[in-house]
């Protein structure tokens, strides 16, 4: 227990009375999990009853013993009297602490302690308690009467007194007079001092074609027209470029595709400038034919930036009656699953995607009728009126997935197009086969409903968010988790892999994104800034920037590196459900509860962006492009195939 004191130059520490010292040491062990409920109850009683000159005063010492009394119940294995000690004192601090108390329920085993950033800082720091000269003499001699070790050793550990002389504080000042050293920012900034690696992964297919020759990207497939032979061999390919994260909700679409010149294709190659990194997790083996299937896409790939935006294809699920949870669209847009609140996950086929280039069109849209046994085709730009089912649509029937016992809130496919994998309240992860159409495992380690699951880019690996507070990296030949991810203080709502696989981001509900090593579960970066619910995460595709939405509609776009902000964007008036970059980096798309799809200039913004930091350190927006807008259908997810047609998918909404 230590004292400074304000009213002079100089600062003294006190030294604790001789008698509490000899206390301290004819006590070998605390009497138990008694000791520590009574002697918070008998000093919370004595603060009360003290006198109002002084009471508030004296009441501020009673939160620190409060949360460690509760954290060393927790540490000595007493789980139940420590739920039990928190639940009986905690409305003495539900107004001033309730975010903290919050925390504090997520500390429920010994290990916590070490693992949740909140807890650990408290039990490796101390408070300080502003706090009169009379005051502080009279708790002195409280803790000398009462010979309540556990209160003794708390106060003694824990607590630094800066006391004044004079008369006592006001009341009104109370929320300035404790103060716990190590805010969370102040972690953040600590944790953010350690190296990451950001690049991308050395021998990729990318890093191949860029040796072998640059890509055939002409002029023509900028305006979105692929060569006839191409859409022939595109129906029969389900494997697409690297995974976007999951998405929300519906847009409308936008003409004006400009053609693509060489100064643009310079620019957009992003992956380019990266470093190269070795991989910390063994990699999938990928075959020839796929290899060759994802080469052909690269080499054909439409160039995007401000002047060329993509061409896109809406699905819109119909007859939903408000039941679809989710919805996730395969890498080449061949396929849409939907995730719905009656456990069932359901996935349509279509093989009409790639004839928007023949037909002439920029910008489609396909219904999902999830009433019917076929989906319904309707197309052009404005016109939203579906057709009636029929199989000229080009579609067949869908493929119904049944064997989770909880609704799925999300549904993500493989690189390949062969797997899906899908998560759910009844704490489950499955596996199905697109093939077989069939489940092939149910991962189990979860103790909460599952928000989010993601396959990694290079697919065999996937990551997984859960109300559990953790995020839980798994491979598909193992139904037990690789590593767990624990340290958020709330729900873990989202997840998204970093393009190299040797990092995963999560998003939480307490407003804040964090970054993990996977090999060695650590957490490297804290990202803070939003004001709600993280809600969607994307990588850029040279693995430089993450961009991240919240529940209020506000993106952030971040620098790996530095932990920093690079440029915030307002723009959608609600939920940001989904985030996807364009295959270069050029371009970022975000889909809204708002019923929209905005497009941003990533690029421009990126370069002012940091001409802008290096001068005066702050940041400027993004740059919105276009801007999208639906008649009633939110916008659920968004995803690039690896040619960068942008897809979407969305739910028609009878409450809009």
């Amino acid at each position: 227990m230590h004292q400074h004191s304000k009213g002079s130059n100089a600062s003294s520490t006190a030294q604790i009375d001789p008698d509490i010292a000899k206390q301290i040491l004819s006590f070998s062990k605390v009497d138990g999990p008694v000791e520590y409920q009574e002697g918070y109850g008998k000093l919370r009683s004595w603060a009360y009853s003290s006198l109002d000159q002084y009471q508030h005063e004296l009441v501020r010492v009673l939160y620190p013993v409060f949360i460690h009394a509760f954290m060393d119940l927790v540490a000595e294995g007493h789980i139940q009297e420590a739920r039990s000690f928190l639940n009986s004192f905690r409305g003495d601090h539900e107004v001033m602490h309730s975010r903290d108390l919050q925390k504090l329920e997520g500390v429920l085993s010994p290990s916590h302690l070490q693992e949740m950033e909140f807890a650990h800082s408290l039990r490796q720091s101390k408070v300080s308690i502003k706090i009169c000269q009379y005051s502080y003499d009279l708790l002195l001699q409280y803790l000398h009467k009462s010979q309540s070790i556990t209160t003794l050793g708390i106060v003694n550990e824990h607590i630094n007194f800066q006391v004044s002389p004079g008369q006592p504080s006001s009341i009104a000042d109370d929320a300035e007079y404790v103060t716990f050293f190590g805010s969370d920012q102040d972690a953040a900034n600590l944790i953010n001092q350690k190296e990451i690696h950001w690049g991308l992964l050395e021998d990729s297919l990318e890093e191949r074609l860029e040796k072998t020759g640059a890509p055939n990207m002409d002029s023509e497939k900028a305006d979105g027209e692929v060569r006839e032979g191409e859409l022939e061999e595109n129906k029969k390919k389900s494997v697409d470029g690297l995974k976007q994260g999951t998405a929300p909700k519906k847009m409308k679409k936008d003409k004006g595709v400009g053609a693509t010149t060489k100064a643009h294709r310079s620019e957009s190659v992003a992956a380019s400038g990266a470093p190269r990194v070795k991989p910390e997790l063994p990699l999938p083996v990928i075959s020839v034919e796929v290899e060759q299937s994802i080469l052909e896409d690269l080499r054909n790939r439409v160039q995007l930036s401000s002047m060329a935006l993509p061409s896109i294809s809406l699905y819109t699920f119909i007859n939903t009656h408000d039941s679809l949870n989710c919805a996730s669209i395969s890498h080449d847009g061949s396929m849409v699953a939907g995730g719905f609140s009656d456990s069932s996950l359901k996935v349509d086929y279509f093989s009409m995607v790639w004839d928007m280039a023949k037909l002439g069109l920029q910008n489609v849209t396909l219904y999902v009728d999830v009433d019917s046994r076929m989906p319904a085709h309707s197309q052009g730009e404005n016109e939203l009126t579906p057709n009636e089912p029929s199989s000229s649509a080009g579609g067949r029937c869908y493929t119904l997935f049944r064997g989770h016992a909880g609704p799925v809130h999300a549904a993500t496919f493989s690189p390949s197009g062969d797997f899906i994998l899908s998560s759910s309240s009844d704490t489950t992860i499955r596996l199905w086969s697109t093939k077989l159409n069939a489940n092939l495992v149910c991962y189990k380690g979860h103790n909460y409903p599952v928000w989010d699951v993601q396959f990694s880019p290079l697919g065999h690996y996937f990551a997984s968010a859960s109300h559990d507070r953790t995020a839980r990296i798994w491979s598909m030949d193992r139904i037990q988790p690789l590593r767990i991810m624990a340290g958020h203080l709330s729900d873990v709502d989202c997840v998204q892999w970093h393009e190299n696989c040797n990092y995963i981001a999560t998003g939480s509900s307490d407003k804040t994104v964090r970054l993990w090593d996977v090999q060695s579960g650590e957490c490297v970066r804290i990202f803070i800034g939003h004001r709600s619910m993280i809600l969607s995460l994307a990588m850029s595709p040279d693995g430089r920037y993450m961009a991240s939405g919240d529940e209020d509609g506000m993106i952030m776009m971040w620098d790996l590196a530095s932990g920093r902000c690079v440029s915030p964007l307002v723009g959608h008036g609600s939920c940001i459900w989904s985030l996807a970059f364009s295959c270069e980096g050029s371009l970022l798309a975000s889909g809204s509860a708002d019923c929209s799809v905005k497009i941003w200039d990533v690029a421009t913004s990126s370069k002012v962006a940091k001409s802008d930091e290096n001068k005066s350190g702050s940041t400027s927006r993004l740059r919105s492009l276009k801007t999208l807008a639906t008649k009633s259908t939110p916008v659920y997810d968004l995803q690039f195939s690896r040619r960068n047609l942008l897809f979407a998918a969305g739910a028609l909404s009878s409450h809009i």
